[in-house]
């Protein structure tokens, strides 16, 4: 908290000097103050429209907050004006499949995996988008590759947990939960919780 309180001094002292006022716009949003992160990141885009990163943040704040349609918004623009920025276009797959969008989201997605097919978030969203949609075997695809990609993250590990559960391959879903117990023993224990006696 302090940290904001130099930041919101610091800013305030210099109300011109942008990349003061973009670094407590960050640590607004790294403490979940996510309107006032907006009404700073609002200031900054007023100044220059064109702004990439700006741009990004403020769709993460919205999306943080479930403003899902100005958060879109913002990734689109992202994207527009910086064709390679992976995490937009992730973030902007998200949104849409969060909406129900899914033939957008996995139009975005495979975009993103245009620019880099080593991309592990974009498999491991397109697996949930699959997932959403009932394509099961693309889904998997999806999954396994990003687990082919980094096979000791936990994030496609997760993944795989969730395609098992859609499955109702409860084995499938326990070996997951043993292999996550090495690799995010908080989230294992969500997953256990929810579905093994973890007693």
């Amino acid at each position: 908290m302090q940290e904001i309180e130099k930041l919101e001094k610091a800013a305030g002292i210099d109300p011109g000097d942008n990349g003061k006022q973009y670094e407590l716009a960050l640590a607004y949003i790294g403490a979940g103050r996510y309107s006032e992160a907006v009404g700073v990141l609002d200031g900054l885009l007023e100044k220059d429209y064109r702004n990439v990163n700006v741009l990004y943040s403020r769709g993460v704040a919205h999306m943080s907050t479930g403003n899902y349609r100005q958060a879109g918004q913002d990734f689109l623009r992202a994207v527009a004006l910086d064709r390679d920025f992976l995490h937009a276009y992730k973030n902007l797959g998200f949104v849409q499949l969060t909406m129900g969008k899914e033939d957008a989201a996995v139009s975005t997605l495979e975009r993103a995996l245009d620019i880099d097919p080593s991309y592990v978030d974009a498999y491991c969203l397109l697996g949930d988008v699959y997932i959403d949609m009932g394509e099961y075997g693309k889904a998997k695809a999806a999954i396994e590759k990003a687990l082919e990609l980094e096979p000791d993250g936990a994030e496609p590990h997760c993944k795989m947990a969730m395609y098992c559960l859609s499955q109702g391959d409860f084995k499938g879903l326990r070996r997951q939960h043993m292999i996550l117990k090495e690799l995010d023993p908080a989230l294992a224990s969500q997953i256990g919780g929810l579905f093994f006696d973890e007693t």
